[in-house]
């Protein structure tokens, strides 16, 4: 099975830039990760079995493509996180403050919280896009919580300090 540019565009283009950016915390990093992810689809003979397994194979390159991104230079020489946060749109102010709690966990827990919280992935399928464990990805999964939790009653304590 092989899909155009424009379906991929118009179908993943914003799960796999949230994925991206989940890991990177950067919107012009995560821009570039979903594109290489494009460039890499177009160049790629590959024939997928099904939707899902495009769909998995998608988030696999994505997140690689966003950490390799990490590894570089340029990277420590960016936006900050608030900078990009004031571009996205909320439904609520706690939608806001989740967000923001998530995306300030390391990259390994915010990027299965992600798959797993927003693009509704099994941790079976987790490990496979990122190449880790099952057992990786469930401690990770325990570790992200156990930190958001942390992060949202500090959070919590400190506007009740400034009321």
């Amino acid at each position: 099975m092989r899909c155009t540019a424009e379906y991929l565009a118009e179908t993943y283009q914003q799960n796999l830039f949230r994925a991206a950016l989940s890991i990177t915390h950067n919107v012009q990093d995560a821009e570039d990760a979903v594109q290489n992810t494009y460039l890499k689809y177009l160049k790629t003979n590959t024939e997928f079995e099904s939707e899902e397994h495009l769909r998995a194979w998608l988030f696999r390159i994505v997140s690689n493509q966003a950490k390799d991104t990490l590894r570089t230079f340029w990277h420590r020489n960016r936006t900050s996180l608030e900078d990009w946060m004031n571009d996205l749109e909320f439904e609520t102010p706690e939608d806001r403050s989740l967000a923001e709690a998530v995306l300030n966990l390391p990259w390994k827990y915010s990027s299965v919280m992600h798959l797993y919280y927003y693009e509704d992935y099994s941790v079976k399928e987790i490990a496979s896009i990122l190449s880790v464990s099952e057992s990786a990805v469930k401690h990770r999964l325990q570790k992200g919580r156990a930190a958001l939790k942390t992060e949202l009653e500090k959070e919590n304590t400190e506007e009740l300090i400034h009321e």
